[in-house]
């Protein structure tokens, strides 16, 4: 489905990711996990064209969009749910629902969409007339995965979905990927919380200052060697 080739990119003359090549498969569920500072949020910038690549090759069911514009990305079926949530705290859970629907396909079946998301967040829908920017850190986390999901995407990108939420919230919010698995939608997250991501995903790619330093399945990783020395500075 998706596949990097040999990504190399960067903010000006500082270089973030070296030759990092990674392959996600329709169905699974996909991790790439490293400490503070090892890239994993460049990475998603740069799949989704946010910032422009030095060199290597994006594609997305075998059509290459590596010079593709950003706003283009989420026709290709690719929806992101950036750190920190980024929603619009003034408008309504509903309002930022909408916001995920703007291509023309998918406002022809918002009403569907909408519904299939407060099936999967009945919260959301109990609170669909309420500010965003009122709600509690988990609760707008799902808001943001909804969001996406308006799109009808069929890769959906997660950028520390963990991130800034208080430990009783985190599980639910891996309970979520473990939902988002269930319905059958194809996810590449990107997280530091280890321990909660590698009981959720099949696979996972370990990333360190910039480059894959592991991969493989999800449970054999976490008690690898190369996971203690990244994490734990262990040698």
């Amino acid at each position: 489905m998706l596949e990097l080739r040999s990504v190399n990119a960067g903010y000006g003359s500082f270089q973030a990711l070296f030759d990092v090549s990674l392959e996600v498969k329709a169905g699974e569920a996909v991790a790439v996990i490293g400490p503070n500072g090892a890239g994993k949020t460049t990475l998603l910038r740069a799949m989704t064209r946010l910032i422009d690549l030095r060199s290597g090759q994006l594609s997305m069911e075998s059509k290459d969009f590596t010079q593709a514009p950003a706003h283009e990305v989420v026709s290709l079926g690719i929806a992101h749910v950036p750190e920190g949530r980024r929603l619009f705290p003034r408008l309504t859970v509903e309002d930022n629902l909408r916001m995920g629907a703007f291509l023309p396909g998918a406002r022809a079946e918002f009403s569907s969409r909408l519904e299939k998301v407060y099936s999967l967040f009945p919260r959301m829908a109990e609170r669909r007339y309420q500010l965003a920017g009122t709600m509690s850190g988990g609760e707008q986390q799902m808001c943001a995965i909804g969001r996406a999901l308006m799109s009808g995407p069929r890769l959906l990108l997660l950028d520390e979905p963990s991130a800034g939420l208080a430990p009783v919230v985190v599980q639910s919010i891996f309970d979520l990927v473990r939902q988002l698995r269930t319905e059958g939608y194809t996810v590449l997250i990107v997280e530091q919380n280890i321990q909660q991501v590698l009981q959720v995903v099949d696979r996972a790619y370990l990333l360190e200052t910039g480059r894959i330093r592991s991969s493989g399945d999800a449970k054999a990783l976490l008690g690898s060697e190369a996971i203690r020395r990244a994490y734990l500075g262990l040698v």
